[in-house]
């Protein structure tokens, strides 16, 4: 190791910039949310669970545009398994 290094021309940041259509934002979300998407992620034994707050947030988008009819299906089918 060097006893000085020169970060003169360094760049604040990240390393790599972000791959895919992901955006880094700042958001405040309720003590009792995250922690329940960290238990989550503890009973897999692994994840990541912004990844799975962001697929939380993505179904909700899709029934949001399912219409009604579909939705009641789908529900009377779900329904239907568990009460056998």
């Amino acid at each position: 190791m060097k006893a000085k290094y020169d970060f003169s021309h360094g760049k604040r940041g990240a390393v790599l910039p972000a791959s895919g259509n992901k955006v880094r934002i700042t958001i405040r979300l309720d003590r009792d949310i995250v922690d329940w998407f960290h238990s989550k992620v503890e009973k897999q034994r692994g994840g990541n669970y912004q990844s799975m707050l962001n697929d939380a947030l993505r179904k909700h988008m899709e029934h949001q545009e399912q219409p009604l009819e579909e939705i009641l299906r789908r529900v009377v089918r779900e329904e239907l398994q568990t009460s056998h």
